[in-house]
């Protein structure tokens, strides 16, 4: 089986590339998905349907755009892992992880020990809390190789 996980969640460290590595290490049978991360791109998504002069509405075209792929994305994983960094608060994030709960989509999350406080009910829902990305490669190694 080829395993398709969504990375979700903060885009300005290279945690996605570490998990990448170190599932290519191992000779994993996964594929990665993960919204656009670049944030630039990202934000103007919308503008491809025509300029706006009000910020909320090119982010709300935006939103829209992105959730094209996020939704199909999140839709057609086997697991999601969710990263809560500790310098921008990440609603996306929670949104992503929110939406695996609601489709009983299995979801890693991973996060520092200093926000285990307003991340509480995401993790309750969560299969697997790690602090590092090296935590996950080794959930998915074991789910995905052990019999």
């Amino acid at each position: 089986m080829l395993w398709n996980v969504y990375l979700s969640g903060e885009i300005h460290t290279d945690w996605r590339q570490k998990i990448k590595d170190g599932c290519a290490v191992h000779n994993l049978a996964v594929t990665f998905t993960s919204a656009v991360t670049d944030h630039e791109a990202s934000d103007a998504a919308g503008d491809l349907l025509g300029a706006e002069e009000n910020n909320f509405w090119r982010d709300h075209k935006s939103a829209k755009v992105n959730a094209i792929r996020i939704k199909t994305l999140v839709e057609n994983c086997d697991i999601a892992v969710v990263r809560f960094g500790d310098k921008y608060k990440q609603w996306n994030a929670a949104f992503d992880a929110g939406y695996c709960a609601a489709l009983g989509t299995p979801y890693i999350t991973l996060h520092d020990e200093e926000i285990i406080h307003p991340l509480k009910e995401v993790d309750a829902a969560a299969m697997a809390w790690a602090t590092t990305p090296e935590q996950v490669v080794e959930i998915l190694k074991y789910v995905i190789t052990k019999e």
